[in-house]
């Protein structure tokens, strides 16, 4: 299956040759970001791998099933030897622990359920990476995400992937404009994720059957609480599980081991009725549960609004569109107030549940692909 699309400016949207035009391909040594470089190298661009180690080494050694790891470096390695393209490994520890761990570790300690890889794609791949792709005189940077990149009459779109099963647009909602005009996407538009391994099988590159990350890459296991208590050490200090008028009914190891919305592990069996958490009070070091229906939220609080519109995001009282405010639930219909620039009150049209600080909210067009960006939810209501 080509990755080419028709017309008289090359795969990547340049009117020169293949031969002509430099990308480097960001590779995380997973199978999709090989295909990437692979079928590029293959179509003849002059292509230059880079992959970032993000974190200990010699932990990332041990790692196995998240990206960025020991073996992935290598494997990233490996797929550049075979196809015949230069590779480099870049140290991007500290970066990432400035730019991502501090802020995952913080945000855990104040109640909010944070999403490092957004900040990761944020802040470190298509910022200091992507400047890295321009010193090296590229003419754009490829990554292996499943998004779209689409050309509309006012310049480069973002759009969601033609498999809605491996759609990242929750993920990539902060990448700028600016970025966009830089970045390419070339598995956005394939169908599923079985025709990315037919290609890596057809380039006989040797991750092609390798398991897709599912961790986060710095917490082995899902385990953040472990993680946060080696990075802020007395994090996991106990204290109360509360209802909503204060009363206590039994105790808890430490707020960080719990997110809104949470049912099972509670701890305090015996009631008529089933218990969510609905706040993380950390001041009192209080766990609040409640029943499900206090979960309901209708009233959103955005900042740190990125916007992809066409029009200037606070020229219009408000904006009818969908919106996304866990990577796992799809886009509902909903009503975005402009405060600021940068700043919303979200409406929900439908009240959805568990909605928590340190989570994205991602604007999308109603019923059609494109991302409109998004910005981070930083209080309940």
């Amino acid at each position: 299956m080509a990755l080419d699309r028709p017309g008289t400016l090359n795969s990547l949207g340049f009117a020169k040759p293949p031969a002509e035009t430099r990308v480097v391909v960001a590779m995380s040594g997973g199978v999709d970001s090989s295909v990437v470089a692979a079928h590029l190298a293959e179509e003849g661009y002059d292509v230059i791998g880079v992959t970032l180690q993000l974190y200990d080494h010699g932990a990332a050694l041990a790692k196995k099933g998240a990206c960025c790891a020991g073996i992935d470096i290598h494997d990233a390695r490996r797929v550049a030897e075979e196809r015949g393209f230069p590779h480099y490994v870049l140290d991007y520890e500290n970066i990432f622990k400035d730019a991502v761990i501090d802020e995952f570790a913080d945000s855990y300690l104040a109640g909010a359920t944070p999403v490092p890889c957004i900040r990761c794609n944020e802040r470190v791949k298509f910022k200091d990476l992507l400047e890295t792709a321009r010193d090296l005189e590229a003419d754009c940077m490829a990554t292996g995400h499943y998004i779209q990149r689409k050309d509309g009459p006012n310049g480069p779109e973002l759009h969601c992937a033609a498999d809605a099963n491996r759609d990242q647009s929750y993920f990539l909602f902060s990448t700028t404009r600016e970025q966009l005009d830089f970045l390419r996407f070339p598995l956005g538009h394939l169908p599923s994720k079985d025709a990315t391994r037919s290609l890596a099988a057809q380039y006989g590159l040797s991750v092609a059957d390798k398991p897709d990350s599912q961790d986060i890459c710095f917490v082995p296991n899902g385990d953040y609480a472990s993680v946060i208590e080696k990075l802020r050490p007395g994090a996991a200090d106990p204290g109360d599980i509360v209802d909503t008028d204060g009363n206590v009914l039994g105790t808890h190891r430490g707020v960080i081991h719990y997110t809104v919305g949470q049912r099972r592990g509670l701890g305090i069996g015996g009631l008529s009725d089933p218990l969510y958490v609905v706040r993380l009070d950390v001041d009192r070091k209080q766990v609040v549960v409640g029943p499900k229906e206090l979960l309901a939220t209708r009233i959103v609080p955005v900042r740190e609004i990125n916007w992809l519109g066409d029009e200037p995001f606070d020229s219009r009282p408000e904006w009818h569109v969908s919106v996304r405010v866990r990577s796992t639930r799809p886009p509902h219909e909903a009503i975005i107030r402009p405060l600021s620039a940068t700043e919303a009150e979200v409406e929900l049209i439908s009240p959805e549940e568990g909605v928590s600080p340190g989570q994205a909210c991602v604007f999308y067009e109603s019923d059609a692909s494109r991302i409109f960006g998004g910005g981070w939810i930083w209080r309940g209501y």
